[in-house]
C-alpha cells in the first residue's frame, strides 16, 4: 500500500470526494484544495508527492498554478484535468511541464493508475540499468538517465526520457499512441492519447539540430530514426 502524498485541487466537492475515496482506498494519504492559491500554499507548506490539478479555479487557474510552481523550480508531478478538448491544445501551446492530464469526466479507476505509474517513474523504480544506446549523434544512458545531442546534455522530465527511450528501444519501428502509454507509462487504460502527442512535441523540439527525429507514421504512430 502507498502513503505517498496527493494533493487535490479543485472547487467541485463532489470530484473530490470521488478522487479522495479512490486514492485513500490505495493507501494514498490525500489533502485538497479549493482555490490556485491554496495549492501553492500546500504544496509550499506540505511538499505532496503529486497534485491533481483542475484547470478551472478560482483565484488562480490551474494553467497560472501550474506555471508558477515551474517556473520556481518546483518539479512536483502534476496531472492537469481539463473540461474540454481544447484545454489540451492549450496546454501543449503553454508548454506548462504538467506530467500528464485527464479531460472530464474521468474514471476515477483510471486517475489511480495514471497516479500510480508516474509515481514509479518519480522513484525510480522502473529505471533500466542497460547500456547507452547511440543513434547519430543522440547518446541515450538509461543508467544516469541522460540523452545527449553531440554534447549538448537534454534537459528532459522525468516522462520525455522514459518516452525517448522507449522509442530508442525500439528505434525504426512504429509504435502506436497505445503502445507508447503501455510502454513509457505504465497505463493499462488507453482513453486518452494526446498526452502522447504533447510529449512527442516537446521531444522534437529538445532534439531540434541533431541527426535523430522522431517521424509521424499517419494514423499509426511515431517511430524514431536517424
Amino acid at each position: 500500500m502507498s502513503s505517498e502524498l496527493i494533493l487535490l485541487v479543485d472547487d467541485q466537492p463532489p470530484i473530490v470526494q470521488l478522487a479522495r475515496m479512490y486514492l485513500e482506498r490505495e493507501g494514498f494519504r490525500v489533502l485538497d484544495a479549493g482555490d490556485g492559491e491554496a495549492a501553492l500554499e500546500v504544496v509550499t507548506k506540505s511538499r505532496p508527492a503529486l497534485v491533481v490539478l483542475d484547470v478551472m479555479l478560482p483565484k488562480l487557474d490551474g494553467f497560472e498554478v501550474c506555471r508558477r510552481l515551474r517556473a520556481g523550480d518546483n518539479s512536483v508531478a502534476i496531472i492537469m484535468l481539463t473540461a474540454r478538448d481544447e484545454d489540451i491544445d492549450k496546454i501543449l501551446g503553454l508548454e506548462l511541464g504538467a506530467d500528464d492530464y485527464l479531460t472530464k469526466p474521468f474514471n476515477p479507476r483510471e486517475l489511480v493508475a495514471r497516479v500510480k505509474a508516474i509515481l514509479r517513474r518519480s522513484d525510480g523504480k522502473t529505471s533500466s540499468t542497460g547500456k547507452p544506446i547511440h543513434l547519430g549523434d543522440l547518446t541515450i544512458d538509461p543508467a544516469s538517465r541522460e540523452a545527449r545531442v553531440s554534447f549538448r546534455t537534454l534537459d528532459l522530465r522525468t516522462q520525455e526520457f522514459d518516452l525517448l527511450l522507449t522509442l530508442a528501444e525500439h528505434r525504426g519501428l512504429v509504435l502506436s499512441r497505445e503502445q507508447l502509454l503501455q510502454k513509457a507509462w505504465g497505463f493499462d487504460f488507453y482513453g486518452q492519447t494526446r498526452t502522447v502527442d504533447v510529449h512527442i512535441a516537446h521531444l522534437r523540439r529538445k532534439l531540434e539540430g541533431g541527426t535523430a527525429r522522431i517521424e509521424t507514421v499517419t494514423g499509426v504512430g511515431y517511430k524514431l530514426v536517424v
